[in-house]
This record gives C-alpha cells, sequence and structure tokens, in this order.
C-alpha cells in the first residue's frame, strides 16, 4: 500500500505547514488504484479551531470542495493536516479522525518530516510514500 503523491503538492502542503502557527489541513483528491492512493490534486480547507494542537475542518469548505472534485471524477484519497512541535504521527484526536474517514492520512510537521497512515481495524499502519515528478 503506498500513498503515490507529486513532488510540488508535497512541497506546497510542508511550505503551508511551516507558515502556519496554527495546524493546517485539506483533502487529497485523486484515485485508487489496486492499493495505491494516487493523488492528483490538494485542497486546502480552512481550520476551523484555529488552534496549533488540533484542526477541524470549515464543513461548508468540505463540502465545496468535494463537490468540485467529484464534478473532475475524483475522490478523497487522503486528509492532510500538520503537527506543530510534535511528531507526524496520528494522535488519539486523529484516531478519532481516521475512524470517520477511513482514507490514507497525511501529516506533516514543521521541519519537513511527514509520514502516511492508515486505520486497520483497531491498529494505525504506517503506508509507503512514493514522491513523483522529482
Amino acid at each position: 500500500m503506498r500513498l503515490i503523491i507529486r513532488q510540488e503538492d508535497l512541497k506546497e502542503i510542508i511550505k503551508m505547514t511551516e507558515k502556519s502557527d496554527v495546524e493546517i489541513c485539506g483533502f487529497l483528491f485523486g484515485r485508487r488504484e489496486g492499493n495505491d492512493f494516487l493523488v492528483e490534486e490538494i485542497h486546502f480547507i480552512p481550520n476551523r479551531l484555529n488552534s496549533p494542537t488540533a484542526f477541524e475542518m470549515e464543513p461548508l469548505a468540505m463540502v465545496e470542495a468535494i463537490d468540485r472534485a467529484e464534478e473532475r471524477g475524483l475522490e478523497v484519497v487522503g486528509i492532510f493536516h500538520s503537527h506543530l512541535k510534535c511528531p507526524p504521527r496520528p494522535s488519539g484526536r486523529d484516531l478519532r479522525g481516521m475512524r470517520l474517514w477511513p482514507v490514507v492520512w497525511l501529516i506533516v510537521d514543521e521541519k519537513g518530516n511527514y509520514g502516511a497512515f492508515v486505520l486497520e481495524g483497531d491498529k494505525i499502519r504506517e503506508v509507503g510514500v512514493e514522491i513523483t515528478g522529482e
């Protein structure tokens, strides 16, 4: 199982993480190919908590982004967000979100480190990240 993402998209997520004082968040849109999650587009969603330690995507912006993606034949293949001052691994709060959104979760820290994770049963599993367009 892999998350396949363009270098420019990952760099944009990292850049926004480095510039922000609050957790950033958004969707990874694309398609599944077998066990792979192929990201074709990223979409930032405002963090309505405006918090450095937690995120909640703004609901109306979520619906609008998903509608636009579906019009182009894309689906939600992942969620991304940042962790400031802690490792890019799922927190207890993330685990609750992973149960609601059973897709890949890409977590980035302010140093540019990242990890991708899925929930299988009650176990968090790290998945490989393949960067394209290098």
